[in-house]
């Protein structure tokens, strides 16, 4: 036995052994022994059912679900952190560098946000082969996952860096800024091969429902990341100060050192091989596309309403940035949920269990339902406090009523990223992109009207991202519940 497939063995006796326990304990009917790797490793697919039926998650529901989502927020709030001080680093060298900074980031946030199908398809392929109990599946498709990431990033970062300048210009970049930005995107693109490599191995390690390891990873690679901020940025030691440059190399050093300790952690706990087919990547490139133009379109529409309350005067901008960035927050509260229900629904449907894949829709959603108006309610509370500290006198006024709205909105926020989870899980992208569409066409039509009307009212924006978001909870949930057109929670349960 390969020690790849010693290790993938070993979290499923400690599955077992957990759930039985639980099962004797509990008076339960028990289940027989798992059968050995071998018997299994080609199984049918009436086996992979029996296994299934012996999951935490329908024992423990909403225990498991708290265990799993946890350390996914508690790894998305890392970055964000890690931002902040980089930001603060950067702005004690001046408004130049800290102007050259934001444009910097604005347009490699943007770069890597397009490699985020990758780690999408590869959690929800290693969890439905977990759930068949393919190892051989699991193992070719984070190989190739990682093969056409790295090699796709390595040529886009051949081409970008040249073309810095370029791209730092159409952010509106000028003199000074304009050559440290570009500066800051050539030492950043230098570890955008590690960024994906980072990505995919999130997506595979959540697969199999480990959610630990990624947020060790994220953790050490933030953690490190401030530590050479300091040195890079103002100097230490030998080290010579290269300001905005040293937070762009510090960024990229950080990243592959989290790089190679994800290359050990797939390697240790799912395993890699060469023995995988390039022909097999067309699949990943269909996902590929049905996600580019999903977050494309998600793109356009916060650019766009970010535009027009722009234009509604500095105070109506104001206001806007910081009702977004307390709505970016709730976002990755509620992103841990939709991470965790991927994982378990890729998991039942792996194995044919799809009763069990809708109770795990209808557990998550009523998590994230309930924190989406948990959420709302401390929004409506805090309001004084946030216009208080972080709003202007003067944009005060133009701050409370969309503030309101989007705080009454965050139920619909909560169940348009649970569902998104929820068909994330069961492979259905082209769902999820024309629901997107539908959606973002009718946001910038409500978002015209709203610029066209007089006098301009800036809490029509934030209505316009209620029916947006409106839009894509309405479809998400229909296709579930009862589960509307080729949804495959209409498929027959296979008998167990």
């Amino acid at each position: 036995m390969t020690r790849r497939q010693d290790s993938f063995r070993r979290i499923w006796v400690d599955l077992l052994c957990r759930d039985l326990l639980a099962k004797f304990l509990t008076r339960r009917e028990q289940v027989s022994m798992a059968p050995s790797w071998g018997e299994v490793e080609h199984s049918s697919m009436k086996r992979s059912t029996a296994y299934a039926r012996n999951s935490r998650f329908l024992i423990q529901p909403n225990r498991t679900i708290l265990y799993l989502s946890l350390p996914i927020l508690l790894s998305l709030i890392a970055e964000p952190v890690t931002g902040l001080v980089d930001t603060g680093f950067v702005a004690q060298l001046g408004t130049t560098p800290l102007a050259s900074l934001m444009v910097g980031t604005g347009a490699l946030t943007s770069l890597f946000w397009i490699f985020g199908f990758l780690g999408i398809a590869t959690q929800t392929e290693v969890a439905q082969a977990f759930g068949k109990r393919d190892l051989d599946g699991a193992v070719r498709s984070v190989s190739l996952t990682l093969t056409l990431g790295a090699f796709l990033s390595l040529i886009l970062s051949a081409l970008l860096i040249p073309a810095a300048e370029v791209a730092s210009s159409w952010l509106g970049a000028q003199g000074e800024v304009l050559e440290l930005a570009s500066e800051y995107i050539r030492l950043r693109l230098i570890g955008a091969p590690a960024v994906v490599i980072t990505i995919v191995g999130f997506g595979a390690l959540r697969g199999v429902q480990d959610m630990k390891t990624p947020l060790w990873i994220a953790l050490g690679i933030n953690f490190t990341n401030i530590l050479l901020d300091y040195a890079l940025i103002f100097g230490w030691a030998f080290l010579p100060a290269l300001g905005v440059g040293g937070a762009a190399l510090a960024s990229s050093l950080s990243q592959w050192l989290g790089a190679c300790w994800m290359l050990v952690a797939i390697w240790r706990k799912i395993g890699l091989t060469q023995d995988f087919r390039l022909r097999d990547g067309i699949k990943l490139m269909r996902v590929g596309r049905d996600l580019f133009i999903r977050t494309g379109s998600l793109t356009l529409f916060t650019l766009v309403a970010t535009r027009v309350a722009t234009e509604m005067g500095a105070e109506a901008g104001a206001a806007h940035q910081v009702i977004r960035q307390f709505w970016f927050f709730t976002a990755l509260v509620l992103e841990a949920f939709a991470t965790t229900a991927q994982s378990l629904i890729g998991y039942f449907f792996g194995s044919g269990q799809m009763r069990d894949a809708k109770r795990v829709a209808l557990s998550t959603t009523a998590w994230s339902l309930t924190t989406g108006i948990l959420l709302m309610v401390l929004m409506l509370l805090a309001a004084p406090l946030v216009a208080g500290s972080m709003v202007p006198d003067d944009t005060v006024a133009v701050f409370a009523a969309a503030w309101i709205v989007a705080a009454l909105s965050q139920p619909l926020n909560a169940l348009a990223f649970i569902t998104d989870g929820i068909h994330w899980g069961t492979s259905d992208y082209g769902f999820l992109r024309n629901a997107m569409l539908m959606a973002t066409v009718c946001g910038l039509l409500a978002l015209q009207v709203v610029a066209a009307a007089v006098p301009a009212d800036f809490s029509g924006v934030w209505l316009a991202t209620v029916l947006w978001i409106g839009i894509r909870a309405f479809w998400g949930v229909l296709r579930v519940f009862p589960g509307i057109g080729n949804s495959p929670f209409r498929m027959r349960v296979l008998a167990e």
